[in-house]
C-alpha cells in the first residue's frame, strides 16, 4: 500500500532502502517557504538501526502491514525456542537472542505473538504479566520504613526482581515482563 508522506503516522512500517522500517516518531513540517515535508525517526525493524529520513508530501512511500499469529511457546533446545502455530500446529524455531532477556519468561504452553512479514519472524511479544515464585528473598532489615524500600529477591526462572518488604519466599508474585518489575501478589 502507498503512502504519501504526509500520511505517515508512528506505528507504521514501511519499506524503505529495501529493508523494513518502523516510524517511531514523526514531525509534520510546514515551512513557510517550499512543500510540507514529514521529519520520520525510524527503528530497522531486522537489525535495530535508527534512521532519521524527511519524506515530502508528493513522495510516496511503501506501507508494509504485518501478519500477527499466535504461537505456543513448546520447549528451550540449546540456543533455539521451539513454538508451534495454535492453527497449523507447524513448529517455529527463533533464537534465544531474537526473543532477547525477556525469554527468561517464557512458560511452557505460554502463549505469544509473533509479527511475520513474508512467513519470516520479524518480533515478538510476551503476555504483559506472568507469574512466578519467589525461590528466594532477602530478609527485612528493621527500621527500614514499609513503604519506600523494597528488597531484592530471585524468581524461579532466575531474574532477579525488587519485592515488597512483607514478599518471602516461595510466595507467587506477579511480574511485569517488559520491565521487570513487581506487580502484585498472586491470587492464591
Amino acid at each position: 500500500m502507498k503512502l504519501n508522506g504526509n500520511e505517515i503516522k508512528p506505528g507504521h512500517v514501511l519499506m524503505h532502502q529495501d529493508t523494513l522500517w518502523a516510524a517511531v516518531k514523526v514531525q509534520h513540517v510546514k515551512p513557510g517557504k517550499g512543500g510540507a515535508f514529514a521529519q520520520v525517526e525510524m527503528k530497522n525493524l531486522l537489525d535495530g538501526r535508527k534512521l532519521n529520513e524527511r519524506f515530502r508530501a508528493t513522495e510516496s512511500v511503501e506501507r508494509v502491514r504485518l501478519e500477527q499469529k499466535d504461537f505456543q511457546f513448546l520447549y528451550e533446545e540449546g540456543d533455539m525456542l521451539v513454538f508451534m502455530d495454535n492453527e497449523t500446529y507447524e513448529q517455529l524455531e527463533l533464537q534465544k537472542e531474537f526473543v532477547g532477556e525477556r525469554a527468561a519468561f517464557l512458560q511452557d504452553g505460554m502463549t505469544v505473538t509473533v509479527e511475520l512479514h513474508e512467513e519470516k519472524p520479524i518480533g515478538i511479544s510476551l503476555p504483559t504479566h506472568v507469574t512466578l515464585e519467589i525461590v528466594e528473598a532477602d530478609a527485612v532489615v528493621k527500621g527500614q520504613t514499609q513503604s519506600s524500600s523494597y528488597k531484592p529477591a530471585v524468581l524461579e526462572n532466575g531474574v532477579r526482581c525488587m519485592v515488597p518488604p512483607f514478599i518471602t519466599s516461595g510466595e507467587k508474585i506477579i511480574v511485569d515482563t517488559d520491565t521487570v518489575e513487581y506487580v502484585r501478589r498472586a491470587e492464591k
